[in-house]
C-alpha cells in the first residue's frame, strides 16, 4: 500500500510527531509513505516536477550486509530519499541546488522523518486550501493522488480538515469516472484505485472534538498558557495589579478552564457556561463581588482568563478589553490585558503531545490497513487512555452540536456534551477559586482534617494541598498540615492553614509542608496519641508507595486504637509511578517533561558530536514507567527497566544494534543517539558500566558518554497536567472524606468502628476516578519491589524499540 500524510488547518504541536509515527510505522508495515506538503493546497498542486531520488552512501558499506543478516527488508529499501532535511530546515523551496520546488507529494524514507516529533508546528507545512472546497479542486487533488500511485491518507487536522476527508472519500468513485472519461487516467489505473482510504487524527490545540478526551497539540498550548500566566503572577503582585488574559477556544472552554485551575486564577469565562447571574444581576456585579472578596482576604494580585468564544447568557460576546474597563472603574483595580495569541500554538511539543500523536500514528497505519469501502471513515482518539477508533463524521456531528447547542442558548446540553472531567474541572474550579461568606456544613457535620506529605516529593502535591484547604474552609472544616509527615507529626510540628497562605501553592513544586520516608509503625502507639491529642476526624496523605505502606498499617492498627477510626484517604502522588491500579500519580508529568527537556538538550550535544551515544540514568525506583515513556517521548534507541533487567546477551545484542545503525547513517550525517537507563534495572552493570562498555566497542563508528538526570526529575514547576489532576483528584478526597465522616456519625454508642472500605486509595483508571481499599490495593501490589503486579504501560517497550527498527535491523 502506498500511503501519504498532511496536516490542515491550524498548526498544533504534536502534528510532526503524528508524520513521523505513521510514516515509521507504515514502512514496518511494509508500505511505502509520502508526505503531502501545505495541507489539502499540496493534494490539488501535486507534482509538476519529477522525482529524484537522492540516497547517501552509508557510513559503513559493510552494515547493509550485517542487517537484518543480509535479508532485505521494507525499512532498508527505504531508508532515506534525501528530502527530509530539506523539510526540517524550510529550504525545500530554496532556488539553488537540491529543491522541492514543484513537488507537494513527497516520498520519504525512515531517515528523512528522524528527530521530527522535537519540532513545533507542522515541518511539512499547512494551509487553508480554497481550491479544494471546489469540485474542480478535488479532481486535480484525485488525480495528482492516482498519479503517484497512492491509495490511503492519513489528514491530521480539526474539524474542518477532516470534514474535507471524508467528503474526498465519499466522492472519490466519481471522481474516478470523471478522470477515466476525460482520458486523463487509464482503466487500469482506475480499477486499481477504486477506493480511497482514509483515516483522521485531531490535531487541534483547543481540544473541541468530541468522542476523544483529548486532541493533538492541547497539552503543549495549555503548558504555553501557564507558562506565560506564572511569569505575569510575579509582576502582578509586584504592582497589586489585575490582568486579564485571552486565550484560544472558539467553541470549547478547555484552555481557558485547565488554565484557571492550574494556575490559581480568580475568575474565568468560557462559551459552555455563561456566567450565572442572581435575578436581577449581571454578571459584571458577580465578578466584581468575587474579586472584591479575594482583594478584602488579603490578596495583591487578580488574574481573570477569558477564552476568545467567551459569551454571556444573551450570547453577546465578553471580551478582554470590557473585562478590563469594568475591574478598572469598578474596583479601581490598576488592569492590564494579555492576549497570548499564536504563542499557545508554538513552542517544542510537552512529552504527552509526542506520546499521544505516536500511538494514535500507530493506530492510524492499522486503521488504513484494515479499511474497506464498506468500512466507516475512522477518526483516531483517545478514551479512557487507550487509543480508540470511531466513525469519523459522528465526531464531528457532536463537536458541532456542541456549538450548536450554545448558539441556541442551550448551554445545560453543552456542558453534557463535554466528557465528565470537563465538568468536574469546572466545579473544582468554583470550588477552590470561591471565596465563601457562609460556611456549607452545620457545625455538627464539620471535620478537623489532617493533611500531610509522605515519601519523595513530586509536583502537584502543594496544588493537591491547596484544593483540599480551599474545599475544607468552603465547608468550615478545619485543614490541618502535617509538617514532615510522621516524624513531624511526633514532633507536634502542626497547623492550621488558611486560604490565602495557600493561594499560590498550584505553581510551586517540591512540597510546602514538608515530606520523608517515615512510616508510622516507628512509634505506632505515638502516632495514636497525636492523632487523639488533635483530635483528628480524617486523614488525607498526599504520597508515594511510601503512603499507601502508611495507610496499609494505620487501617491494620484499627484492631487496637480507637484513634484510627477515622476516614482515610490516599492521593497518590510520585514521579515514579508505582502505585499499585491507578495510571497516572501526580507528580509523574512534572517528571516526563523534565526528563524529556533534559534529554532534547543532551541529544542537541550528541548530535553535534555526530557520532555519539548517551547513556540517561533516571530515577523510578524498580519502576520503569519514567525510562519507558520517556524513551518513547525522546526517540531512545534503547531503554532498561527493572522489570525486565539487563543481561549479557541483551547487552550484546545492543552493542550489535548500534554498530549496525550507525554503519547505515549517511556518511558525516551521524545520529546523536540516547540509552534511556532506570536506576535499578541492573546492581552489576551500571550506567559506568555499560557507558565504558558502549564506548569500547564503538570503535570508530561510534563514542559513549553518561549523564545522570538524579534529583533534577523531582524539581522544577509542576506542569498544568499535574496541576489539574490535583485539583480534581482532591476534591474527590475531601467528599470521600466527608461521606466516610457523616456515615460514622450516624453510628449509635461512643465507640466508632470505621469499616475497611473507609481507608482507601484513589485511582485513575481510564477516565474514571475510582476508590480502591488499601487492604484490596495489597493484593494488587507488588510489595517487595514497590510497585504493581501489572503495567498498563508494559508493551510500550516493544513500540520504542519497532520505532528505532531495531526488529527491522538485527
Amino acid at each position: 500500500m502506498k500511503l501519504a500524510v498532511l496536516t490542515s488547518g491550524g498548526d498544533s504541536a504534536g502534528m510532526n510527531a503524528v508524520v513521523r509515527a505513521i510514516v515509521k510505522i507504515g514502512i514496518l508495515r511494509g508500505c511505502e509513505t509520502w508526505i503531502v506538503r501545505e495541507g489539502y493546497e499540496g493534494l490539488v498542486r501535486g507534482n509538476t516536477q519529477a522525482h529524484s531520488l537522492h540516497t547517501d552512501l552509508p557510513a559503513d558499506a559493510s552494515a547493509l550486509k550485517h542487517a537484518h543478516r543480509g535479508v532485505p527488508t521494507n525499512l532498508m529499501e527505504n531508508l532515506r530519499f534525501g528530502d527530509g532535511d530539506l523539510l526540517r530546515d524550510g529550504t525545500g523551496d530554496h532556488h539553488h541546488g537540491r529543491t522541492l520546488k514543484g513537488r507537494y507529494i513527497v516520498r520519504v524514507g525512515w531517515d528523512d522523518v528522524r528527530g521530527w516529533f522535537a519540532e513545533g508546528g507542522t515541518l511539512i507545512g499547512t494551509a487553508r486550501s480554497a481550491a479544494f472546497r471546489t469540485p474542480e479542486g478535488r479532481l486535480s487533488a484525485a488525480r495528482n493522488l492516482i498519479k503517484e500511485g497512492i491509495d490511503a491518507l492519513a489528514v491530521c487536522g480539526g474539524d474542518g480538515s477532516l470534514t474535507g476527508a471524508d467528503l474526498f472519500r465519499s466522492e472519490w468513485p466519481s471522481l474516478v469516472s470523471q478522470l477515466l472519461t476525460q482520458g486523463v487516467i487509464t482503466e487500469e489505473q482506475a480499477e486499481k484505485h477504486g477506493h480511497l482510504k482514509i483515516v483522521g487524527l485531531v490535531g487541534s490545540i483547543d481540544n473541541d472534538m468530541s468522542m476523544t478526551d483529548l486532541t493533538i497539540g492541547a497539552p503543549t498550548a495549555l503548558h504555553r498558557i501557564c507558562e506565560a500566566i506564572d511569569n505575569i503572577n510575579s509582576t502582578a503582585a509586584s504592582h497589586s495589579r489585575a490582568f486579564v488574559l485571552e486565550v484560544m477556544g472558539r467553541h470549547c472552554g478547555w484552555l481557558a478552564l485547565l488554565a484557571g485551575v492550574s494556575s490559581g486564577a480568580d475568575f474565568i469565562f468560557i462559551p459552555e457556561r455563561p456566567p450565572q447571574t442572581i435575578p436581577g444581576g449581571t454578571w459584571e456585579d458577580d465578578m466584581c463581588e468575587a474579586i472584591r472578596g479575594h482583594r478584602e482576604a488579603g490578596k495583591r494580585k487578580t488574574i481573570v482568563i477569558v477564552a476568545e468564544g467567551a459569551l454571556d447568557e444573551n450570547l453577546q460576546p465578553i471580551r478582554a478589553e470590557y473585562v478590563k474597563e469594568v475591574l478598572t472603574e469598578r474596583l479601581g483595580l490598576d488592569t492590564r490585558v494579555t492576549t497570548l495569541g499564536h504563542t499557545q500554538r508554538g513552542g517544542r511539543p510537552c512529552a504527552f503531545d509526542r506520546i499521544l500523536p505516536t500511538l494514535q500514528g500507530e493506530e492510524a497505519v492499522k486503521a488504513l490497513l484494515e479499511a474497506t469501502p464498506d468500512t466507516p471513515s475512522y477518526m483516531i482518539g483517545v478514551r479512557e487512555n487507550k487509543i480508540i477508533r470511531v466513525p469519523l463524521m459522528e465526531a464531528v456531528a457532536m463537536t458541532r452540536a456542541v456549538a450548536d447547542a450554545i448558539g441556541a442558548k442551550d448551554f445545560a446540553k453543552a456542558m453534557s456534551m463535554r466528557d465528565p472531567e470537563f465538568y468536574q474541572s469546572l466545579e473544582g474550579f468554583f470550588a477552590t477559586s470561591t471565596l465563601f461568606k457562609e460556611k456549607q456544613l452545620p457545625h455538627c457535620r464539620r471535620m478537623r482534617v489532617a493533611i500531610m506529605h509522605m515519601g519523595a516529593p513530586a509536583g502537584g502535591m502543594n496544588a493537591a494541598t491547596r484544593a483540599a484547604v480551599r474545599y475544607c474552609i468552603k465547608q468550615g472544616h478545619h485543614p490541618l498540615a502535617v509538617h514532615n509527615g510522621f516524624r513531624g507529626l511526633l514532633d507536634d510540628n502542626i497547623h492550621e492553614l488558611s486560604w490565602l497562605g495557600v493561594d499560590a501553592w498550584t505553581s510551586r513544586g517540591g512540597s510546602e509542608l514538608g515530606t520523608n520516608r517515615t512510616l508510622p509503625d516507628v512509634d505506632l502507639g505515638a502516632v495514636a496519641a497525636r492523632f487523639q491529642e488533635h483530635n483528628f476526624h480524617a486523614l488525607l496523605m498526599i504520597g508515594g508507595f511510601e503512603a499507601f505502606n502508611a495507610l496499609l498499617i494505620l487501617e491494620t492498627g484499627r484492631k487496637h486504637y480507637p484513634a484510627f477510626h477515622i476516614p482515610m484517604a490516599h492521593l497518590p502522588a510520585t514521579i515514579s509511578n508505582n502505585v499499585p491500579m491507578t495510571e497516572f500519580s501526580l507528580g509523574s508529568d512534572t517528571s516526563l517533561n523534565a526528563l524529556v527537556d533534559a534529554c532534547d538538550s543532551i541529544k542537541q550535544s550528541a548530535s553535534a558530536s555526530r557520532n555519539r551515544v548517551f547513556v540517561v540514568e533516571t530515577q523510578g525506583g524498580k519502576c520503569g514507567y519514567l525510562a519507558t515513556m520517556g524513551a518513547l517521548a525522546t526517540g531512545a534507541s534503547i531503554v532498561y527497566t527493572p522489570e525486565q533487567g539487563m543481561n549479557l546477551d541483551t547487552l550484546r545484542q545492543d552493542v550489535k544494534f548500534l554498530k549496525i545503525r550507525y554503519g547505515l547513517d549517511a556518511k558525516g550525517k551521524s545520529e546523536g543517539r540516547m540509552v534511556i537507563r532506570n536506576e535499578s534495572a541492573s546492581t552489576v552493570y551500571t550506567t559506568d558500566v555499560v557507558t565504558k562498555m558502549f564506548k569500547e566497542e564503538g570503535g570508530n563508528l561510534f563514542d559513549a558518554r553518561s549523564a545522570s538526570l538524579g534529583h533534577t526529575l523531582q524539581g522544577g514547576v509542576p506542569s498544568p497536567m499535574d496541576r489539574a489532576r490535583a485539583a480534581r483528584l482532591s476534591l474527590r478526597c475531601m467528599a470521600f472524606l466527608e461521606e466516610h465522616h457523616d456515615a460514622l456519625q450516624k453510628q449509635v454508642g461512643k465507640v466508632k468502628q470505621a469499616p475497611p472500605e473507609s481507608a482507601a486509595v484513589i485511582t485513575i483508571q481510564g477516565s474514571a476516578l475510582k476508590w480502591v481499599p488499601v487492604q484490596e490495593m495489597v493484593q494488587h501490589a507488588d510489595m517487595k519491589n514497590r510497585r504493581g503486579k501489572t503495567a498498563w504501560w508494559a508493551e510500550i517497550k516493544d513500540l520504542v524499540e519497532a520505532l528505532v527498527g531495531r526488529p527491522e535491523i538485527l
